[in-house]
């Protein structure tokens, strides 16, 4: 792992970066977030001293976060690799479904939500019941069922 300082500031990864790396804080204070279609930053996480941050993303995958620097910090740097055995890249498949469910819950509509539920999960659509599929997107299962009805009919 390499160690190295960014300034105040400093925008170590945007979206749409490839091969993003994990950092570990060794002092300062590094933050992720997404910026919405109007423009607006939804902070995903702080990263002080001594925690990591990183895009969960796959290998070889676009960004979705920008990570930058609210202090001069020094930080170690973590290449991910390409080799799907590795425990590390399960872990970050997983972090990365959670990662864009929350960046999804904070700046997207319902309907964004389910259609990438359905994208996601398109094994399970059938497999759960509409409630179940509701309390994941944040809604009511009447509000599901509304946005279902309001999809299907604009189709």
């Amino acid at each position: 792992m390499k160690r190295i300082t960014v300034k105040k500031g400093e925008i170590i990864q945007r979206k749409g970066d490839l091969n993003t790396k994990s950092y570990t804080v060794i002092k300062g204070l590094l933050r992720s977030y997404s910026i919405d279609e109007k423009g607006k930053e939804h902070i995903f996480l702080f990263a002080p001293e001594d925690w990591m941050i990183a895009d969960s993303i796959p290998y070889g995958k676009p960004a979705d976060l920008f990570i930058d620097a609210l202090e001069d910090t020094e930080i170690r740097v973590l290449e991910k690799t390409n080799n799907p055995e590795s425990h590390k890249d399960k872990l970050f498949k997983r972090l990365a479904v959670l990662q864009k469910r929350v960046i999804m819950l904070m700046s997207s509509t319902a309907i964004e939500r389910y259609e990438h539920f359905v994208e996601t999960y398109p094994d399970i659509v059938q497999r759960v019941p509409q409630k179940m599929i509701a309390s994941y997107l944040g809604i009511t299962p009447e509000a599901l069922s509304k946005l279902k009805k309001e999809r299907f009919t604009s189709k």
